[in-house]
């Protein structure tokens, strides 16, 4: 198994399952979610043996494959995972099962749209697992911007009332990031040695590009990924997506595509532009901030259920972008941690949502009110998503944002500071609206609701499993990213603060 290509085997099934799906005959067109369902657990199955096989303290890239795409213009069909990009992979194959089965009645009619609505979550899972092992910067760039057509379609389609208007939102601000990182992408290659693989990051990695040409390509790096993000000021769209997207949609944008932007910091903008990072890191962290807290103070304001957790996931982005530019091992690991952390959080909290408004008819945190007496299973998964979130001890983005703003502490201990309001503002959003939906007198309107459903149950054990598990037993991921960080580190040239306070010599007393 030493040869086999696990990333294009597991990147190719969705594809080839999307195909069939789309084109299943009239008489198999009720099978479309079955199918869909079940060819999504493959890739699932086949990551878990490859991840198996991932050696923490092996080369940086492994299960790698070069082939020659467009040789003319240098560009390399070239995939492979280090760490960092192995947690991500696995959180896109994780949640892509997940989201089909959450979406089981989405579409009420059988037939061609249903099939389309699940062949285009497919789709989506093939370009996710794309833009994670790419080592080609031109093909990271493809799948980057492959990732666009599905979604808009997904949104447009078979989204709330204001669908097309949150579409073509998502996808203007999506193309003009895009757009800007193509000048930078073909800048880097004229930048770089040229010919035949003259994309592949290894050989673009280290590169004596010049000050003001390296701080430009940055900059046009920089942009695409903080709108994909979503950092502020270039973040609006994600409020109108994440709200008009059917639920499990949402999960997959915020979960998973949203931390492509995160990702590619790591990847292309830290490696690819050391001195121009350093340059740029005190705005960058200034921003992050006021991600954090702007994010935060406009949940606390929300009477819209699904506007206020995309809300929350600006403030999110925030902690990881700050912990990623903080440039301590830390901070890098407890970024990385809290993608993956906040990928299972934000999927609960979206999807116990859309439970509550298929029963409740409305997406108005006012409409709701004394909801644990109704529907008390569904209530306590949404405390358990909500204490994740705001990060309380013993779940999933606790570890995660401790991290982060240790790593922050240690080098900007003000920026740490300012961060940390961040976290009280957390729990006022998060227990308010809690209060405001779950607790109270019984609603008489809404007698005879249901609570948890078996399907809803499978829909977020795998997550309950993820917040609790990753909670208690975070050095599962650590692990595998540590080594993955500290070589990011040591191509940015910086290395950790030393330490502030001394150690006590052995044998002295205190």
């Amino acid at each position: 198994m030493q040869n086999f290509p696990w990333l294009t085997v597991i990147g190719a099934v969705p594809l080839v399952g999307a195909v069939v799906v789309a084109l299943l005959p009239r008489g198999l067109a009720g099978r479309a979610k079955q199918v869909a369902l079940a060819v999504s657990l493959v890739p699932l199955v086949l990551t878990i043996a490859m991840a198996l096989r991932f050696e923490a303290g092996g080369p940086q890239f492994q299960f790698t494959e070069h082939h020659r795409w467009i040789p003319q213009f240098g560009v390399s069909y070239a995939v492979g995972v280090d760490g960092i990009a192995l947690v991500l992979v696995a959180l896109a194959v994780v949640l892509t099962p997940v989201c089909i089965l959450a979406a089981w009645h989405d579409v009420p009619e059988v037939g061609r749209r249903e099939q389309n609505y699940f062949a285009l979550f497919l789709v989506l899972e093939t370009m996710m697992v794309g833009v994670f092992a790419a080592t080609d910067v031109f093909l990271f760039y493809v799948f980057f911007e492959a990732m666009l057509i599905p979604v808009y379609f997904l949104i447009g389609s078979f989204g709330g009332a204001q669908r097309q208007y949150a579409a073509v939102k998502f996808l203007l601000y999506s193309l003009a990031g895009g757009l800007v990182m193509l000048v930078g992408v073909i800048a880097l290659y004229f930048a770089g040695p040229g010919g035949a693989d003259g994309f592949l990051l290894s050989k673009l990695t280290g590169l004596d590009m010049g000050v003001g040409a390296e701080r430009l390509m940055f900059l046009a790096f920089f942009f695409a990924f903080a709108v994909k993000a979503p950092m502020f000021p270039v973040h609006t769209w994600l409020p109108d997506a994440a709200a008009e997207a059917p639920a499990p949609v949402s999960v997959l944008l915020v979960g998973v595509l949203d931390k492509v932007g995160t990702f590619g910091m790591i990847r292309f903008c830290l490696p690819l532009f050391p001195d121009a990072s350093r340059w740029a890191t005190p705005v960058v962290i200034v921003l992050a901030l006021v991600s954090i807290i702007y994010g935060a103070l406009l949940a606390i304001g929300q009477t819209d259920l699904l506007r206020l957790i995309a809300y929350t996931s600006v403030s999110h982005f925030g902690f990881i972008v700050l912990g990623i530019f903080a440039m301590t091992s830390p901070g890098q690991s407890g970024s990385t941690l809290y993608m993956v952390n906040h990928g299972f959080s934000t999927a609960a909290l979206f999807l116990v949502a859309a439970m509550l408004i298929r029963r409740r008819g409305s997406r108005r945190i006012p409409d709701y009110g004394g909801w644990q007496r109704v529907t008390p299973l569904i209530a306590g998964v949404f405390l358990l998503a909500g204490m994740s979130s705001l990060a309380l001890p013993g779940l999933s983005s606790f570890v995660s944002e401790f991290l982060v703003l240790v790593g922050t502490f240690s080098r900007y201990p003000a920026a740490g500071v300012v961060a940390t309001v961040g976290i009280i503002l957390a729990a006022l959003y998060i227990l308010l609206m809690y209060q405001r939906m779950m607790t109270g007198p019984r609603p008489e309107t809404v007698t005879g609701t249901r609570d948890l459903g078996a399907r809803e149950a499978w829909v977020v054990a795998p997550l309950i499993v993820a917040i609790i598990g990753l909670g208690v037993f975070p050095k599962l991921v650590l692990d595998v990213v540590d080594p993955a960080v500290k070589k990011t580190m040591t191509q940015v040239g910086v290395t950790d603060p030393a330490p502030r306070v001394a150690p006590a010599a052995e044998g002295t007393s205190k």
